[in-house]
């Protein structure tokens, strides 16, 4: 139990602490599963969320300024458990029919994490008047929402047919065969 009394701005503190140190450790875990997409678009999507995710990471650093803090990392078990899982998955595999779906279901395993943290970290600070800061949290939920929705419909599409062994809907033009 905590010596001294905590708030909700400690806990907002604790957050952006969590999630500076989350994003660093996607950012070290993407390029792993960019390498192993076999899916054009899957490639793409993820090589823009690693993008994303430096952009992320930047914005994190101005909400601690804003809040008058040095960005900090405070290590995260979630996610380090959730990047862990990732990594068995992708050697149990990678490269099968199934490679793209792993992925996927690995990192909107992430991204559904961070819809929440981030999700509660805009509540807190819009509570705590820090409009700056509530700003700063809610684009960085649209864009893991939207990272989120394509990964769904790459899924949906593509990589959960070839999982099953049926030909997908939406294939490049290149795979199409003339009949």
């Amino acid at each position: 139990m905590a010596s001294e009394e905590m708030g909700l701005t400690d806990l907002l503190k604790h957050g952006l602490e969590d999630m500076y140190y989350a994003e660093a450790r996607i950012q070290k875990a993407l390029p792993k599963m960019i390498a192993a997409a076999q899916d054009a678009e899957l490639k793409r999507g993820l090589e823009r969320h690693l993008e994303e995710t430096a952009e992320q990471i930047t914005m994190l650093e101005e909400a601690f300024e804003a809040m008058g803090e040095k960005p900090r990392s405070e290590k995260c078990d979630a996610m380090d458990g959730i990047l862990k899982e990732g990594d068995s998955l992708l050697q149990d595999f990678g490269g099968t029919a199934a490679g793209d779906a792993a992925i996927i279901f690995s990192c909107q395993a992430v991204e559904h994490y961070e819809i929440a943290r981030y999700g509660s970290l805009r509540a807190y600070a819009e509570l705590l008047g820090l409009d700056q800061v509530a700003d700063l949290m809610n684009d960085i939920l649209e864009q893991e929402e939207a990272a989120d929705e394509l990964l769904s419909e790459i899924a949906e599409d593509r990589a959960n047919p070839m999982a099953a062994g049926e030909s997908p809907d939406s294939l490049d033009d290149t795979d199409e065969e003339q009949e």
